[in-house]
């Protein structure tokens, strides 16, 4: 719903902050993007002024695909990754596509993704990856558990 109502709103129309964490840092957060969009809200109403919810949505999306481009695009540099993959729901934002895009083109980096209507939930990926585990013989018992923070291998 952001990314469609996006598309009709002007996404330089309320300056939301960016928010990168510590210099290095890969890590996200939105807390105090979502705080901003709410302080913008009640302030807007309490003046009485209207509220363009199409510029809401397209600010707030700016400035959330900005930060993940950028750590994704300085990740990618950093390890000497020529290639970037793009999957899940988050990969059918319109936005963060053409974005990742341009800025894979400035830093030579190609972006590859599935057609949206394979990124709409991850479901449909780890039944795949299922499946073809399964056909290798590859079974996991009922006490397989989460490994949250694996490293990713370059």
């Amino acid at each position: 719903m952001i990314d469609k109502l996006s598309k009709e709103g002007n996404p330089n129309a309320i300056d939301f902050p960016r928010v990168y964490l510590e210099a290095d840092s890969y890590d996200f957060s939105f807390s105090g993007l979502k705080a901003a969009v709410l302080n913008y809200l009640n302030q807007t109403k309490q003046k009485g002024e209207e509220i363009v919810v199409e510029d809401v949505a397209a600010s707030f999306q700016q400035a959330v695909i900005e930060v993940l481009v950028e750590k994704t695009i300085r990740l990618a540099k950093e390890r000497k990754s020529d290639k970037i993959v793009m999957a899940g729901g988050v990969a059918a934002n319109q936005g963060l596509r053409n974005l990742m895009k341009s800025r894979g083109r400035e830093e030579g980096i190609e972006i590859l993704y599935p057609s949206r209507i394979l990124c709409t939930d991850n479901a449909a990926m780890i039944g795949s990856a299922a499946y073809f585990n399964y056909m290798e013989g590859q079974i996991s018992d009922f006490y397989l558990n989460v490994e949250p923070n694996l490293e990713l291998k370059g």
